[in-house]
Order: structure tokens, then sequence, then C-alpha cells
């Protein structure tokens, strides 16, 4: 699977979830919005910081936060080697910023269906693993980010059409911002997937014959 390449980041620690498809086409989405000069941008579940430096390198003030001490550390790295100020914070999902608002937020969470093994995922399995329906996150963030937005301001949050981007636009508009898939990207299976390709389709959310999987890109705005 090709990796995110539009601006290297200097250092992954092994352990921390490598960019991606899906940080590309986030990072794709975000490059199409208008920011404001100085608009606040925050990155939740910011990994390697890409996509906290991306925001960063259109003039943004931007906060990240990740819940994984290791992927703190590397953002906080690649912040300082790329010299681009960002805060990094670390904490579980929005905690670390209650009260702030932001004119975007970017999400990139955990978003693959998981076998129950009677526990929450462990070790380098949480950047990916969410769950039985791959929504571990998904309606978290759908339910607490519409609070933290500006009006006006904007989520964008990537995720796997595995874990159901219907539900995703329901929730988003029950909270009552304006919600749409903006990007679709077909991409072959990765390591993840092939390894629970043969559950994944007795439960009906793979096809007998696929082999790809499809991302999506939910934009929503907060209009009043």
């Amino acid at each position: 699977m090709p990796g995110y390449s539009r601006h290297v980041i200097a250092v992954v620690l092994p352990g921390v979830y490598a960019p991606q498809d899906d940080t590309e086409l986030l990072a794709e989405s975000l490059r199409e919005e208008a920011l404001p000069p100085g608009a606040r941008v925050l990155d939740v579940g910011t990994g390697s910081g890409a996509l906290a430096l991306e925001a960063a390198r259109h003039g943004a003030e931007v906060t990240a936060v990740d819940v994984s001490r290791l992927a703190v550390w590397t953002a906080r790295l690649n912040a300082w080697l790329t010299r681009l100020p960002v805060r990094i914070r670390r904490g579980n999902l929005f905690g670390p910023v209650r009260g702030r608002t932001y004119d975007l937020i970017l999400a990139n969470p955990p978003y693959v269906p998981a076998p129950d093994a009677g526990r929450g995922p462990r070790g380098p399995a949480r950047a990916w693993d969410a769950g039985r329906d791959g929504r571990l996150l998904l309606d978290r963030i759908c339910r607490d980010a519409p609070v933290l937005l500006r009006p006006g301001g904007v989520l964008l949050i990537v995720h796997s059409a595995l874990s159901d981007p219907d539900r995703t636009l329901r929730l988003l508009r029950a909270a009552h911002l304006q919600a749409s898939v903006v990007r679709r990207r077909w991409i072959s299976f990765g390591p993840v997937l092939r390894s629970r390709e043969d559950w994944l389709r007795r439960r009906g959310l793979l096809a007998p014959a696929a082999q790809a999987e499809e991302l999506v890109v939910v934009r929503a705005e907060r209009t009043r």
C-alpha cells in the first residue's frame, strides 16, 4: 500500500501508525479548505503528526492530540525537525481540549472492524482496531466533535466503508451539521484486512470476491 508522501515525515517510531492512503486522502481534503489566517485546527489521533504538520504549513494554529505516548513523542519530534509550531498533547480524544473551539477538526481514528477478544485493542493495534463494527471511536467523535466547532467550522473525518459511513452522516446531521461524503478511494487490502479477510466475509462486510477496500472522507460543517 502506498504511503503518504507529499511531505515526508522524518520519523515514525516503532508502534506508531505510519501515514498511509487514509492520511493522504484526508490531507487532500484539508488542502481544499479555505482556512482563515490563523485558523485554529485540531488534529485528533495525530499519530506521527503528518496531518497536524500539513495544517501548520498552511499557517494554521494547530493542536494535536493522541492517547499514545509513542505517538506524542513521534509527533513532537517531527514538529521539531520540520520547525513547525504545533501544540501536541497526550489524552483520550477531546479530553485535553475541552472548552476550546476550532475552525477545523481533523480525525483519522481507528476504524477497522475487529473480532471481539473480550477487551479493547492493545499495543500497535490501537491505531486500527475499532471493535466489531469499526465504530469504537467513530461514534464518540460524531457525538463530541460538533460542540468544539466554531460557527462555520468543519469536521473532516476519514474511515473505511466497512465501518458504516451512512451512520456517520446520520449522527452528524442529527447534531445539526451539514454532512456529506466528499472523497472516496479504493485501495488494495493491507496486512490487517488480509489477516481477517475470512472473518469479514463471514460477517457480510466484504463481498465474496472483493479484493479492495473503499475509504471515504466525510465533511461536516456547523452552519449555526
